[in-house]
């Protein structure tokens, strides 16, 4: 069976559909707009701030949308048939995480707004949003698969939204506690240090080591 656009779009007006109806995910949206909001009322905010949020950003909109639309078809029974329709397994998943990676493009843009920030090279700073979004899907297709309920999905995303989301403030405590070193090389700290980077001027050759850890992690 070839892959079809069309039933892709068909499944991400479903779930569009859907999600606007479910006011208790949709609303999951307005929380790193609210920080973004509050931190864009302070003056000189540095590269670690701005991703306080846009690394929240892909923790809670990416990771908990993308398993809450799974979770949700799974808690109504309605997976089965979807599986058992002509669509495909790529199909299904592409369809599910297009609803996601449109959401979060448009939540970042919005926090980015709110918080003033700008990129000195816009290039480099999207594609590793890009390449984070896709962990950040997958990490939420697989919650999403291990989750019954809606209930549980809220549940899984607090260890994630702890350490993907403010994984960077245990930085200071890492010279005391060796083993916190290992969160150096989480993948929001590494879009930190990347952002970092090119605020300082680097190439796109000089954070392909940021780059490649990133990409490893999807």
């Amino acid at each position: 069976m070839t892959f079809s656009m069309k039933r892709v779009m068909a499944i991400f007006q479903k779930d569009m559909k859907d999600l606007y109806k479910n006011m208790y995910v949709s609303t999951t949206i307005l929380m790193p707009l609210i920080f973004a909001f509050f931190y864009g009322r302070m003056d000189n905010l540095t590269v670690e701030v701005h991703y306080v949020v846009i690394n929240l950003t892909l923790a809670i909109v990416t990771a908990f949308l993308q398993c809450s639309i799974i979770a949700e078809e799974k808690e109504k029974n309605t997976l089965r048939g979807l599986m058992l329709s002509p669509a495909t397994i790529p199909e299904i998943l592409g369809g599910k995480s297009l609803v996601t990676f449109i959401l979060t493009v448009i939540t970042i843009i919005l926090c980015a707004m709110l918080t003033g920030y700008e990129p000195a090279n816009m290039g480099i700073v999207a594609i590793a949003i890009i390449v984070s979004s896709l962990f950040y899907i997958a990490l939420g297709t697989l919650m999403g698969l291990i989750s019954r309920t809606l209930m549980e999905a809220s549940v899984l995303i607090l260890p994630v939204m702890f350490i993907f989301g403010f994984g960077s403030m245990f930085r200071p405590f890492a010279e005391e506690y060796p083993i916190l070193s290992v969160i150096d090389y989480l993948p929001n700290i590494q879009l930190i240090e990347l952002a970092t980077a090119v605020e300082a001027g680097s190439g796109f050759g000089d954070v392909l080591g940021n780059l490649g850890i990133i990409a490893a992690w999807v």
